[in-house]
């Protein structure tokens, strides 16, 4: 059997963690075992889908890299072929038409909760004919569910899970204005496409009875279904915006790379040993739904960013260069030229290795692009005293004339000067990176000097010294 999985969000909404991770899931299962992974977009609640939403999955989706086979398939666009299907379970004698009142409805409601029942239908329309039906009143389509045994469900992350038929009722396939339920959509379009593994939160395992019934009732094969527990906070409720629980766009633009929030969604609720790095392809070798724990997994923003400073340690200079061009336009008030862009691709590996994200990359690079005068931190400002020009203004005339710009011939000259001076190689250092990026926190300091180039950098210390008008 070719096993093809599915992600099928709601575009009421961004796409978020939890979504991310479903996705994430279905993909890497659809890759290992060479199947397929298709995505369907459930707007069937016509007041709540909006196009912006489905954009944004859209988005979402292709900023993770997670490649979907085909075309997306709409769900409100199916309608005609839901009703053709409960009509088709009508003709089996697996359906009926049920002509209850809403005051009837709510009448069976609080009875039920009046005798401390669950809230169900009582099956009044289940064999009445419809010469009883009242006149003027719209039925809606039931399925006719079974009332005595069992529903067994054979779930790859929960085990055989099972519910007493008494505890489910006939529920509606088709309102009353004939538009078609969300049980009955999913799984009449999970038959269509082929579906054969239902990989989904474990807030739809109550759903997975009714649609076994379903698919039952049409004589249709029932996909295997794995159910997922859910993301927790930190503090072990339930996941919200104030734990993370964002959009997929905003950890993009909070700086964070895909491939690490591919490793760190894989990890919330999945396992290959020890392992904590797993690049995407070690992912899509392992991934195994043996692997996915049934405790809820706890979402921890520190360990994403260290991840994710991992992650930035490993990737290309001129990619990095590349991401963090828009934040630094912003940052300087102007666009980064080409020149610009080159020095900090050769910048980039002393730049990447103490940051957690692109903002971060982003910001400690600025310095290299920056038009003069250069702003200053409040710290870096102190280290400019006076006796501090006196020194950067002797030692840029010992610079002016080096021969050879390089890192080393650089720290050599400077060392030297140092000893001249009679003074710590702290003491020059210091102050000389102040007035190089502005900031008393930067790459190693010979490292910035020879990449700044010679004219630029005597620019920089002539006009930190005040030599510079």
């Amino acid at each position: 059997m070719d096993v093809v999985t599915r992600f099928a969000p709601s575009p009421t909404g961004y796409l978020h963690i939890g979504g991310a991770r479903t996705a994430l899931f279905n993909w890497l299962y659809a890759r290992h075992t060479g199947g397929k992974f298709l995505l369907r977009i459930e707007d069937t609640d016509r007041a709540r889908s909006t196009e912006a939403a489905v954009g944004a999955i859209f988005e979402g989706m292709k900023w993770l890299g997670l490649d979907w086979d085909g075309e997306a398939v709409m769900q409100f666009a199916r309608a005609g072929r839901h009703a053709e299907v409960a009509h088709e379970l009508m003709a089996r004698g697996n359906a009926y038409y049920c002509y209850c009142s809403p005051e009837e409805l709510e009448e069976m409601r609080e009875k039920a909760r009046a005798e401390g029942r669950p809230v169900r239908y009582d099956g009044r329309w289940r064999d009445r004919p419809a010469s009883e039906a009242p006149a003027g009143v719209k039925p809606v389509v039931r399925l006719r569910a079974p009332q005595s045994g069992q529903t067994v469900i054979q779930d790859q992350v929960q085990g055989e899970v099972t519910v007493a038929n008494e505890q489910l009722d006939d529920f509606i396939l088709l309102r009353a204005d004939g538009t078609p339920t969300y049980m009955l959509s999913v799984v009449v379009d999970d038959h269509d496409m082929g579906i054969t593994h239902v990989i989904r939160g474990d807030d739809h395992l109550n759903n997975a009875f009714r649609q076994t019934q379903l698919y039952q009732g049409m004589g249709w094969e029932v996909p295997s279904f794995a159910h997922i527990p859910l993301i927790h906070g930190p503090d072990g409720a339930k996941l919200s915006k104030r734990h993370g629980a964002l959009g997929i766009e905003a950890y993009r633009d909070m700086g964070f790379l895909p491939e690490a929030m591919r490793n760190y969604l894989l990890r919330l609720g999945w396992g290959h040993g020890d392992e904590e790095i797993i690049p995407t392809e070690k992912a899509v070798e392992w991934f195994e739904l043996s692997g996915v724990g049934r405790s809820p997994s706890r979402f921890d923003m520190a360990k994403l960013e260290n991840l994710n400073g991992h992650y930035l340690r490993e990737a290309d200079d001129a990619r990095l260069a590349g991401l963090i061009l828009p934040r630094l336009a912003e940052l300087i008030g102007q666009p980064v030229d080409e020149a610009g862009k080159a020095l900090l691709t050769a910048g980039m590996n002393g730049l990447k290795q103490r940051a957690k994200t692109l903002v971060e990359l982003a910001d400690s690079a600025a310095f290299y692009v920056r038009p003069l005068p250069l702003p200053m931190t409040d710290k870096a400002a102190g280290l400019l005293t006076d006796e501090a020009k006196g020194v950067l203004a002797r030692l840029s005339a010992v610079l002016s004339d080096a021969g050879t710009w390089e890192e080393a011939a650089l720290e050599e000259q400077v060392r030297n000067f140092a000893e001249t001076e009679g003074l710590k190689l702290g003491a020059i250092a210091q102050p000389l990176r102040a007035a190089l990026t502005g900031s008393t926190m930067s790459p190693g300091i010979f490292e910035v000097l020879a990449l700044l180039g010679k004219e630029a950098a005597l620019r920089r210390i002539a006009a930190a010294s005040g030599a510079l008008s």
